[in-house]
């Protein structure tokens, strides 16, 4: 194409007006510039694409040719800019969230219950993924903002503080009596029961492992599990102990269907919270969601 938008903006105009003196008043400017206009464009395309009347200008049979392509791509610009403005108006958008399975459904849905309610057009995208795989999905920029343990190290990524979690190893009462008939001793624990944790590529198997390691804590049996959702499950089955996040199996613990198991050492509490890159321009999803849980974060403290 040869011509400018601004030519074709001038040749739709003048056929839509079917007069000059119309047109340059529509569109602000002389009416020697719009015929120059006209007459360039019919030099350019080798044709002419209108001729004079009494009642002013009419299309040639080549003009109603061009312009009926002319309008429809005129009609396609006005719909993109009204669904732009529409999606201004009401806040329409794309977000994007990396997560982990345990914490999507314990931390994050909560959040956007609320949320949603409250954008009902931005619409959500949820990648469930461990804390190194959403980190480096930040890093590519194919997601807006994760929900993670809190990394060490972290370079150009925002961490915004949520809350403390804690782990903890529980099971069944049932599960510890049949230990202790068989004359396992409370110390020996973790060391001669089955014990289930998370899969080695979990970033809270690997906390979990540090500790074990650092306290110098030998453990026997073993079993893999791929999400807290079943270790939780299998722990109140009877299945053996399990290494939980304490705050998932509140009422578990309350209602006496899990029991804690002491430790001869406190394992420390972590973080986790909301990351997202420091150094890239937001988008207004992403603005709108920041603040958002900022805002309940505030109005949840005493």
């Amino acid at each position: 194409m040869n011509q400018t938008l601004s030519s074709y903006r001038i040749f739709y105009t003048v056929a839509n007006t079917e007069n000059i003196s119309k047109a340059a008043k529509e569109l602000f400017i002389s009416q020697p510039a719009i015929s120059k206009s006209i007459q360039k464009l019919e030099e350019s395309l080798g044709c002419r694409l209108f001729s004079r009347s009494s009642r002013g200008v009419v299309l040639t049979e080549e003009g109603r040719l061009l312009y009926s392509h002319v309008q429809s791509a005129f009609e396609t610009l006005t719909a993109g800019e009204e669904k732009l403005r529409r999606s201004i108006e009401l806040g329409i958008g794309h977000l994007k969230i990396g997560v982990s399975s345990t914490l999507c459904r314990y931390i994050l849905l909560p959040y956007l219950k609320e949320f949603i309610r409250r954008n009902p057009h931005i619409s959500i995208s949820i990648d469930c993924q461990s804390t190194n795989q959403i980190l480096k999905l930040l890093e590519d920029d194919k997601i807006d903002i994760g929900l993670i343990g809190k990394p060490q190290g972290l370079k150009n990524i925002r961490f915004d503080f949520l809350e403390e979690i804690e782990d903890t190893f529980v099971a069944t009462g049932s599960y510890l009596n049949n230990l202790r008939a068989r004359g396992i001793q409370r110390e020996s624990l973790l060391s001669d029961a089955t014990l289930m944790l998370l899969d080695k590529n979990n970033m809270t198997r690997q906390y979990i492992d540090r500790y074990l390691i650092e306290n110098h804590i030998e453990i026997g049996d073993s079993i893999d599990i791929s999400n807290m959702d079943l270790l939780i499950d299998f722990a109140r089955i009877g299945v053996g102990i399990a290494c939980v996040i304490k705050s998932f199996v509140k009422e578990d613990l309350s209602n006496g269907t899990l029991v804690e198991i002491p430790l001869p050492f406190p394992i420390q509490k972590r973080e986790i919270g909301f990351a997202y890159k420091s150094n890239l321009k937001s988008s207004k999803s992403l603005e709108e969601f920041v603040r958002f849980y900022r805002e309940l974060r505030l109005l949840s403290k005493p």
